[in-house]
Protein backbone atom coordinates (compact mmCIF):
# COMPACT_ATOMS: atom_id res chain seq x y z
CA UNK A 1 0.00 0.00 0.00
CA UNK A 2 1.35 3.40 -0.92
CA UNK A 3 1.60 6.04 1.79
CA UNK A 4 3.65 9.13 2.66
CA UNK A 5 6.86 10.02 0.85
CA UNK A 6 6.90 6.80 -1.19
CA UNK A 7 3.37 7.53 -2.40
CA UNK A 8 4.45 11.02 -3.50
CA UNK A 9 7.58 9.72 -5.25
CA UNK A 10 5.78 7.03 -7.25
CA UNK A 11 2.85 9.32 -8.09
CA UNK A 12 5.17 12.04 -9.43
CA UNK A 13 7.39 9.57 -11.33
CA UNK A 14 4.39 7.96 -13.07
CA UNK A 15 2.15 11.03 -13.52
CA UNK A 16 -0.29 9.39 -11.14
CA UNK A 17 -0.47 6.02 -12.89
CA UNK A 18 0.68 4.68 -9.51
CA UNK A 19 -1.02 6.34 -6.57
CA UNK A 20 -3.91 8.33 -8.08
CA UNK A 21 -6.40 5.51 -7.52
CA UNK A 22 -6.03 4.50 -3.87
CA UNK A 23 -8.25 2.35 -1.66
CA UNK A 24 -11.35 3.06 -3.69
CA UNK A 25 -10.86 6.80 -3.97
CA UNK A 26 -8.57 9.30 -5.71
CA UNK A 27 -5.44 11.12 -4.55
CA UNK A 28 -3.68 14.29 -5.61
CA UNK A 29 -0.30 15.64 -4.55
CA UNK A 30 -0.38 18.93 -2.65
CA UNK A 31 2.89 20.84 -2.30
CA UNK A 32 3.05 23.59 0.30
CA UNK A 33 5.85 25.83 1.55
CA UNK A 34 6.99 25.12 5.09
CA UNK A 35 6.13 28.08 7.30
CA UNK A 36 9.32 27.65 9.34
CA UNK A 37 11.72 26.05 6.85
CA UNK A 38 10.52 27.57 3.54
CA UNK A 39 11.10 24.09 2.06
CA UNK A 40 8.61 22.55 -0.35
CA UNK A 41 6.64 19.73 1.29
CA UNK A 42 4.47 17.35 -0.76
CA UNK A 43 1.61 15.27 0.63
CA UNK A 44 -0.73 12.73 -1.00
CA UNK A 45 -4.32 13.71 -0.16
CA UNK A 46 -7.71 12.29 -1.02
CA UNK A 47 -9.57 14.72 -3.25
CA UNK A 48 -12.73 15.33 -5.19
CA UNK A 49 -13.28 17.71 -8.06
CA UNK A 50 -16.00 20.31 -7.59
CA UNK A 51 -16.92 22.77 -10.35
CA UNK A 52 -13.38 22.97 -11.73
CA UNK A 53 -11.71 23.22 -8.35
CA UNK A 54 -10.35 20.53 -6.04
CA UNK A 55 -11.37 19.70 -2.48
CA UNK A 56 -9.21 18.15 0.25
CA UNK A 57 -9.85 17.64 3.97
CA UNK A 58 -7.45 18.67 6.76
CA UNK A 59 -8.41 15.76 9.01
CA UNK A 60 -5.16 14.28 10.39
CA UNK A 61 -7.21 11.21 11.25
CA UNK A 62 -9.37 13.11 13.72
CA UNK A 63 -6.48 14.51 15.75
CA UNK A 64 -7.17 17.54 17.91
CA UNK A 65 -4.31 19.25 16.07
CA UNK A 66 -4.55 20.16 12.38
CA UNK A 67 -2.07 18.62 9.94
CA UNK A 68 1.14 20.59 9.39
CA UNK A 69 0.35 21.01 5.68
CA UNK A 70 -2.82 22.90 6.64
CA UNK A 71 -0.91 25.27 8.94
CA UNK A 72 1.60 25.79 6.13
CA UNK A 73 -1.01 26.72 3.54
CA UNK A 74 -2.64 29.11 6.01
CA UNK A 75 0.71 30.90 6.21
CA UNK A 76 1.20 30.76 2.42
CA UNK A 77 -1.88 29.84 0.37
CA UNK A 78 0.02 29.61 -2.92
CA UNK A 79 0.45 25.87 -3.50
CA UNK A 80 1.26 23.42 -6.25
CA UNK A 81 -1.19 20.65 -7.08
CA UNK A 82 -0.67 17.53 -9.18
CA UNK A 83 -3.67 15.56 -10.44
CA UNK A 84 -2.41 12.68 -12.57
CA UNK A 85 -0.01 14.40 -15.03
CA UNK A 86 -1.52 17.87 -14.59
CA UNK A 87 0.69 20.05 -12.38
CA UNK A 88 -0.50 23.56 -11.63
CA UNK A 89 -0.29 26.47 -9.22
CA UNK A 90 -3.33 26.98 -7.05
CA UNK A 91 -4.58 29.17 -4.26
CA UNK A 92 -5.82 27.33 -1.19
CA UNK A 93 -8.57 28.54 1.09
CA UNK A 94 -10.72 27.06 3.80
CA UNK A 95 -14.38 26.60 2.91
CA UNK A 96 -16.59 29.05 4.78
CA UNK A 97 -19.15 27.70 7.26
CA UNK A 98 -21.87 28.49 4.73
CA UNK A 99 -20.27 26.60 1.83
CA UNK A 100 -18.81 23.70 3.83
CA UNK A 101 -21.81 21.33 4.38
CA UNK A 102 -22.26 20.12 0.78
CA UNK A 103 -18.48 20.01 0.27
CA UNK A 104 -18.06 17.92 3.44
CA UNK A 105 -20.79 15.58 2.24
CA UNK A 106 -19.03 15.17 -1.10
CA UNK A 107 -15.73 14.34 0.61
CA UNK A 108 -17.33 12.00 3.16
CA UNK A 109 -19.08 10.15 0.34
CA UNK A 110 -15.68 9.22 -1.11
CA UNK A 111 -14.01 8.60 2.28
CA UNK A 112 -16.65 7.85 4.95
CA UNK A 113 -14.02 7.77 7.71
CA UNK A 114 -14.04 11.60 7.63
CA UNK A 115 -17.29 11.46 9.62
CA UNK A 116 -15.59 9.21 12.19
CA UNK A 117 -12.63 11.58 12.37
CA UNK A 118 -14.92 14.55 13.02
CA UNK A 119 -16.71 12.62 15.77
CA UNK A 120 -13.34 11.94 17.48
CA UNK A 121 -12.34 15.59 17.88
CA UNK A 122 -13.74 18.86 19.13
CA UNK A 123 -11.82 20.59 16.32
CA UNK A 124 -13.89 21.61 13.32
CA UNK A 125 -12.17 19.72 10.50
CA UNK A 126 -11.78 22.03 7.51
CA UNK A 127 -12.51 21.39 3.87
CA UNK A 128 -9.85 23.12 1.77
CA UNK A 129 -10.67 24.45 -1.69
CA UNK A 130 -7.84 24.51 -4.23
CA UNK A 131 -8.48 26.89 -7.14
CA UNK A 132 -6.18 27.23 -10.13
CA UNK A 133 -4.18 30.42 -10.03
Amino acid sequence: MLFGDEHVRRYVETDGAEGHDWQGTTVLILTVTGRRTAKKISKPLIYQEDAGRYLVVASKGGSDDPPAWYLNLQADPEVTVQVLGDVFTARARTATPEEKPPLWDKMASTWPAYNDYQAKTGREIPVVILERA
